[in-house]
């Protein structure tokens, strides 16, 4: 993956790709430190919602399928660092992702007639206290939707990739996506209307309904890299490779079998293996938020 820097200074990296076999080395990473590695995708402790009855009605705002070039707007990320962390490279990695979303994200606000408000970023070390309740390094980048900011531990990344010799710039761009989109959910409302649902649901209806969130923060997150792709050319070959191999190591239906032996479908909170490479593949192919319609897809 391609990183220029624009407008936020420092030398662009390149990571070999992580595949399969790298994912799960994280998930033996975070076995290691007592975390459920369902947790590494979660958008964070939602915060308290309202009642519901049913499954949300959520639509999202219609959009044009052809994408625009997004102009760069040099706002930047905010970080918040305990030390002094935000000299460090993977800030400015971190920073340049977070920007490339900010651009796409603009220009598709743009076209809703929308204003996109960024998500903040808080830069942390072993535990942060957020609005959603606290936050663990282990557990991976989250976001919180009650402060609407997204939390990161640079020892998650430095561990992956020092300890355990697993790197992949578009891997780890794809989580980021990931957490972006849930973002995008809350500024869409979708969020809320899901939390309220939820409240008023049995644990297996309420994993159903979560699971649907998250496979469109995916193709969101799909949506981001054709735009990004077309506004700044950022792919190299191998990039999308690392993706897909990151969201198919990375489901359930795997995750479980990896760590428990057996696999148990009402329990799954963010989909299978082959639904989030479809989801993501959806939105990468598209460019265009309406294909991202989880909730009332008939199939997922």
């Amino acid at each position: 993956m391609r990183f220029p820097f624009p407008g936020r200074g420092g030398g662009g990296r390149k990571g070999g790709g992580i595949g399969i076999m790298g994912m799960l080395v994280i998930v033996g990473l975070m076995l290691f430190f007592g975390v459920d590695p369902r947790t590494l995708l979660q958008g964070g402790p939602p915060p308290s919602q309202g009642p519901g009855t049913q499954m949300p009605d959520i639509r999202l705002p219609g959009s044009r399928t052809q994408p625009r070039q997004a102009p760069r707007t040099g706002s930047g990320p905010q970080v918040q660092s305990p030390r002094s962390q935000n000299k460090d490279d993977l800030v400015r990695y971190v920073s340049v992702i977070l920007g490339y979303t900010e651009d796409v994200w603009q220009s598709i606000f743009r076209e809703l007639g929308k204003t996109y408000r960024e998500p903040k970023l808080v830069i942390f070390s072993g535990g942060v206290r957020s609005a959603c309740g606290l936050g663990q390094a282990a557990a991976g980048p989250f976001y919180c939707p009650a402060d609407q900011k997204m939390y990161i531990d640079l020892s998650f990344y430095r561990e992956m990739k020092n300890r355990f010799g697993v790197s992949g710039d578009f891997a780890q761009a794809y989580v980021i996506a990931h957490e972006v989109g849930h973002h995008v959910q809350t500024l869409f409302g979708v969020s809320e209307k899901v939390q309220r649902a939820k409240s008023r649901m049995s644990q297996r209806q309420a994993n159903a309904v979560q699971v649907r969130m998250e496979l469109q923060a995916d193709c969101f997150a799909g949506v981001w890299a054709q735009r990004a792709e077309q506004a700044k050319r950022i792919l190299e070959q191998g990039d999308i490779e690392e993706a897909l191999n990151a969201a198919s190591a990375i489901g359930d239906d795997n995750i479980q079998r990896k760590t428990q032996g057996r696999i148990v479908p009402d329990a799954f909170t963010h989909g299978t293996s082959e639904q989030r490479v479809r989801w993501f593949k959806r939105g990468l192919d598209s460019g265009d938020i309406q294909q991202c319609d989880t909730f009332n897809a008939a199939s997922l």
